[in-house]
Parts: C-alpha cells; structure tokens; sequence
C-alpha cells in the first residue's frame, strides 16, 4: 500500500491509445512505460480504479490496472503463441474434467452442475472433451486441443492476457470460455469452480469470514478478467457504424 498522492483521475488521447493522468502526471507502469490503453471504456474502467482508492492506494484491488501493466510489460516475454498453448495447457486438469467417485451426494452434485457446461463447450466448440475419475484425468482428442488453439487465435494480446488470468482464477478453461461466451454470470462460473468447497461448507460448516472473504475475492478477480477481455476484444468504431447501419 502506498499513500494517496493525487487528487484528480482524468484520461487523455495520446499516439498509442488513451493514457491515465493523476493530477498532471501521466500513469507509469511498473517497467517505466507510459501507461497506454486500446480502448476508451478501458482507459475509463482503469481511472475508476484509481480514482476509488481512498487514503491509501491498495494496488491488490486494482485487478485492471495490474492487467494493463501485465500487457504492456509482458513480464514473462511471451508471444501470442505461447500464451495460447499456455492456455489450452489448462484443458488437460481441468477442474470440470475431474470427477470423484465418493461421496455419492458429491459425485452426484458435479454430475448435475458440471454435465450441462461441459455439454455445451462440446457443442459450442463442435469437440470432445468428456470427463474421468482417473487421477489422469480424462485424454483429451489432440482435435480439441486444436479447436480451442484456433478459437484463441481470433483475439489479440491484450485479450489473452485477461483469458489466462480469468483461466488461473478458474482453474477451468470450459467454465472460462462460458464466462466470456456470456453463456454462465461471475457467479456462476465462480460456484462451479468452487464446487466441493462449497459442498464441504454446506457440510462441516463455514470458517468465520474466511470462506466469505475468499468468495468475493475470486468473484472480484473473476470479474475483472472478463470485464478486461472484453473492452480489450470490442471495437468502438465497429460498433459505432453498426449503430449507424
């Protein structure tokens, strides 16, 4: 945490894309880049982020903005390529992929919750995927492998950034691609991938504020990611002239 040291948030347009100011200094990132964002609404969702800091600023909550840095940065150097095989990767322990056999109330509890979503990206996606009780997890056809690789391919940088992060929150590509699909809410995704947590809660009980604390946690980075992929993946100008059509 840091102290406040700015009093307004505005944003500006500049050669690269929309820049943050506090005050009349203009938003660095961690490597000394000038902070530069694609989109307007992103460049807007950031300042907010800033501008809602209080007293001190807690650079843990600012899941955008720490997005945008990671974007601009790449920190890890990775190409387009790697980052989607990084996140096809995932497919392989997919936690909708794993199933137990015991307790029945359990098992019975991820095949009604998990079944419908995974039956969906299958026919989303025209692929098998299936599911297993092997501590190997179920073999995954290279075809689907490709599939998602193709899909991934459609967005930019900036937009697979926010898919891995989304996916590492998840522990699941298929409940990530529903997210972004717009085919299951934040909450949703955020249940299912909590599914025997939350089943164990139900019956030992709940740990005082830790469980609840952890729920919104997840949810508020869940829900950041996919906001951030999708102001990174819509274009303004392409909406503008389908309103104008």
């Amino acid at each position: 945490e840091r102290k406040r040291f700015y009093q307004n948030v505005s944003i500006s347009q500049g050669e690269g894309g929309f820049e943050i100011n506090l005050d009349h200094r203009k938003l660095k990132t961690p490597q000394a880049k000038l902070f530069t964002v694609p989109s307007e609404a992103l460049a807007i969702a950031v300042a907010t982020e800033w501008d809602s800091q209080k007293d001190t600023i807690k650079f843990y909550t600012m899941h955008l903005t720490t997005l945008c840095n990671t974007a601009l940065d790449n920190p890890t150097q990775r190409n387009k390529t790697q980052l989607i095989r990084a996140a096809v990767k995932f497919l392989e322990t997919d936690t909708l992929c794993y199933r137990v056999e015991e307790p029945p109330a359990l098992a019975e509890l991820q095949k009604n919750e998990w079944d419908p979503v995974v039956a969906w990206a299958e026919e989303r996606y025209n692929v098998t995927i299936g599911s297993s009780t092997s501590i190997l997890g179920p073999n995954i056809p290279a075809s689907t492998k490709e599939t998602f690789i193709s899909h991934l391919a459609s967005y930019n940088m900036w937009a697979l950034q926010g898919i891995e992060f989304v996916i590492t929150q998840l522990k699941s590509l298929i409940l990530s691609m529903g997210l972004i699909d717009r085919h299951i809410t934040v909450e949703k995704a955020v249940l299912l991938s909590r599914l025997e947590e939350e089943y164990q809660i139900r019956r030992w009980g709940n740990v005082e504020w830790a469980h609840d604390y952890d729920l919104c946690e997840l949810r508020a980075r869940t829900a950041a990611g996919t906001l951030f992929v999708h102001l990174c993946s819509e274009s303004s100008t392409v909406k503008h002239k389908l309103l104008q059509d």
